[in-house]
């Protein structure tokens, strides 16, 4: 981003929106509604980060950490902005809406402020109450105390102000309770980070003869995890102490053989085909794999790949006995493209 600590606050956030608007047209996506653009360069999002630098705060990818717990791991945050703007745009909400927000860091409810206008109603909760406290007090310094805020399980909804025309979940959700598909107007709609098989995807589902029909368009994100009775455990294992994991095993893994595959010799086919977005193919395999995992190496741990390091950050692998595996890799193609390895699974690369 080109602001600087010397940038007016104003022109930071309009340079945002412009990067994320170059964002947009280069992956081929549509444009912002007219609506949720004048929305971004009109709420002040440092003041809902004070925490943060003005570049921090107007970094159009990055989020902004808000609290963490005992361990050092973050509990809240506030999401990127292109994060923030995708799942808006998802929800397509229009003035006089109803919207119920799970997640409480302020910025994002005065932004559905903006949207819904006078004539609609915003209510956020979280089940935090330092984050409740701290999200009123920005949304009242900033001239969005319409905005109701409500220390709540999000597991329950809230029901007292209910139905919703827009449910919009900014947690990572492993599953759709019954409250959030109750609390739905009959046309409504739910956007939701939806947790599956370790990866989150943020899929909006428009409510439909009484059950949840999703729609085609999902994105490939992260987002702190939900808590409090829908909090949602995934099994870990140590392959090599803390600098190789997997997460979201599932079944039996020979630990050892696994260690030995990873440092070993390794095959990589190439089928010659160019691809543009990958997170749809992770996303077949998250629906099709019967052994399936998420792999994690510390950078300089695993002989580096065509495009550098191996799973710098959790990557899909599928298991196999014996201890081999596939994980993902990929090799650049021009000019915005790349060619996953091998021929059957796409963007993956055989270790045996």
């Amino acid at each position: 981003m080109p602001g600087t600590a010397a940038m007016s606050p104003d022109q930071a956030r309009q340079d945002m929106v412009d990067a994320l608007i170059g964002q947009r047209v280069q992956t081929g996506m549509e444009p912002f509604s007219p609506r949720l653009e004048k929305a971004l360069r009109t709420v002040p999002r440092h003041l809902f980060a004070p925490e943060a630098s003005l570049e921090q705060a107007y970094a159009p990818d990055a989020p902004v950490a808000i609290k963490h717990d005992a361990q050092g791991r973050r509990v809240s945050s506030l999401s990127s902005a292109h994060t923030q703007a995708t799942m808006l745009e998802q929800a397509d909400i229009t003035p006089g809406m109803r919207v119920l927000e799970v997640g409480s860091g302020g910025y994002n409810a005065a932004l559905v402020a903006e949207l819904v206008g006078t004539g609609g109603e915003v209510t956020s909760i979280d089940i935090d109450r330092d984050i409740t406290d701290r999200a009123r007090h920005c949304l009242d310094a900033t001239g969005y105390d319409r905005v109701r805020v409500a220390c709540a399980d999000a597991e329950y909804g809230l029901q007292g102000h209910a139905p919703y025309d827009r449910i919009l979940i900014t947690a990572g959700a492993g599953d759709i309770p019954p409250a959030w598909r109750g609390q739905l107007g009959p046309q409504g709609r739910l956007v939701v980070p939806l947790r599956m098989r370790g990866l989150t995807r943020t899929t909006a589902f428009d409510r439909a003869d009484g059950h949840l029909v999703s729609r085609p368009d999902h994105h490939l994100t992260q987002f702190v995890s939900m808590q409090g009775a829908g909090a949602h455990a995934e099994r870990g294992i140590a392959v090599q102490g803390e600098d190789i994991s997997l997460f979201a095993v599932e079944g039996n893994v020979d630990v050892s053989a696994l260690r030995e595959a990873l440092h070993g010799p390794r095959l990589e086919t190439w089928p010659g085909v160019e691809f543009r977005h990958p997170d749809r193919l992770h996303l077949w395999v998250v629906g099709h794999a019967d052994h399936y995992a998420l792999l994690y190496a510390r950078p300089g741990v695993l002989e580096p790949g065509p495009n550098g390091p191996l799973a710098p950050a959790p990557i899909p692998v599928l298991l196999a006995e014996q201890g081999s595996l596939a994980l993902r890799t990929k090799r650049a193609v021009a000019p915005a493209g790349f060619e996953p390895a091998t021929p059957t699974l796409g963007e993956w690369c055989s270790v045996p």
